[in-house]
């Protein structure tokens, strides 16, 4: 069989595509995989590197503004959807696919539309608890649309077409032990280890605040730091971070551009800082960990504060909004947690009822269903 996965611009829409794609892999090892991305765009990076080609379409988002600038970026971002849907329509009638799946991103509009044109299963996941614009856009087009929460289903018109599956998490994710993973870090098992990640891109402010926090950490903070800056930040976190604690390596604090190893590294961890993204959100309650969220404000609906209130009404995460704590209590409470061992138990089993841990597996059965109906 021929899979083509499309995703794009961030890493919560390729690693679901690259879960499925995994397990598809290991169910059929002779098929064969395509990925469409976004040019420029970090799933150029990320799939290559786990073994897949992957084809890149120009894609532009939709700016939300009114002014002449926003008038201008749009029309060029029509002109490019125009012409990617036509790309993306060569590219499915050279590789001849027996189904496309789309993991989220504008780039999953021109190839999914492309693909139902042309008469080829479709199917979309959307790991938010609302859905994105290009879900929204795609409701009316694919055969199968996926969704992470079950109180996704009513804000869809076609309820036949919803399916709940949970957000898929890769292999990866059970591969390591805590002990095993924070041996590998080179952590001392009985040391407890917070890892402070803001998304792929990174966050300016939750850089700021962390920038703050790390001269705070010391042997009586009785635990390491793992963070993850961002590319757009890397430059400017290092040149402040070296200027105000320039020894910060011995404070135990390990700074990253990206963190490349996150299945390790998230094993390893006792407490997680993060946005709440779905994708990492899954993968969080998958591995049972404890977690301060504090959702990004700039994302369209809101819909990560929605996310994360979902886990804060079950137990397993403390939610924070940005302007509502510094560096000193975000270090407070890190350290309060960490002490209330009977506390940060109760979250990680409250994180682990909330997974779907068969997730990809009913992602594949999906796509291999409506592959078995079309022929």
């Amino acid at each position: 069989m021929k899979f083509i996965f499309t995703c794009g611009g961030t890493a919560g829409h390729i690693n679901p595509a690259l879960a499925v794609a995994g397990r598809l892999r290991q169910l059929m090892p002779d098929s064969e995989f395509l990925f469409i991305g976004a040019e420029g765009k970090m799933e150029m990076e990320l799939v290559p590197r786990e073994g897949y080609e992957i084809r890149g379409l120009k894609i532009t988002n939709i700016s939300r503004g009114h002014n002449l600038e926003a008038i201008k970026h749009n029309l060029e971002t029509l002109k490019n959807v125009a012409l990617s849907h036509h790309d993306a329509k060569v590219i499915i009638k050279d590789f001849k696919p027996d189904a496309v799946i789309g993991t989220g991103g504008y780039v999953c509009y021109p190839v999914l539309t492309a693909a139902h044109e042309m008469h080829i299963p479709t199917a979309v996941h959307e790991s938010n608890a609302m859905p994105g614009l290009t879900t929204k856009m795609l409701a009316d087009k694919v055969d199968k649309i996926m969704v992470g929460f079950e109180e996704s289903c009513k804000h869809y018109h076609h309820p036949e077409r919803v399916v709940v599956t949970g957000t898929p998490v890769r292999g990866e994710f059970c591969q390591f032990t805590k002990s095993e993973a924070k041996a590998k870090l080179g952590i001392p098992e009985d040391m407890p280890l917070v890892v402070s990640v803001w998304g792929s891109l990174g966050s300016k402010h939750m850089n700021g605040i962390i920038g703050d926090m790390i001269p705070l950490i010391d042997e009586s903070s009785g635990f390491r730091l793992i963070h993850s800056i961002g590319n757009m930040y890397y430059d400017s976190f290092m040149q402040k971070l070296n200027e105000r604690c320039p020894c910060y390596e011995a404070r135990g604090v390990d700074v990253r551009r990206y963190i490349y190893d996150m299945p390790c590294v998230m094993a390893a961890a006792d407490l997680i800082l993060c946005r709440a993204g779905a994708s990492t959100l899954s993968e969080l309650s998958f591995m049972g960990k404890p977690v301060i969220i504090v959702p990004s404000p700039n994302v369209t609906d809101n819909h990560q504060e929605k996310n994360a209130r979902v886990l804060e009404r079950a137990g397993g995460a403390v939610v924070k909004l940005e302007g509502e704590f510094d560096a000193k209590s975000l270090c407070d409470e890190v350290c309060a947690l960490l002490r209330d061992k009977a506390g940060m138990e109760e979250m990680s089993k409250r994180m682990k009822e909330l997974a779907v841990p068969d997730a990809v597996d009913r992602i594949a059965s999906i796509v291999l269903d409506l592959v078995g109906k079309k022929n």
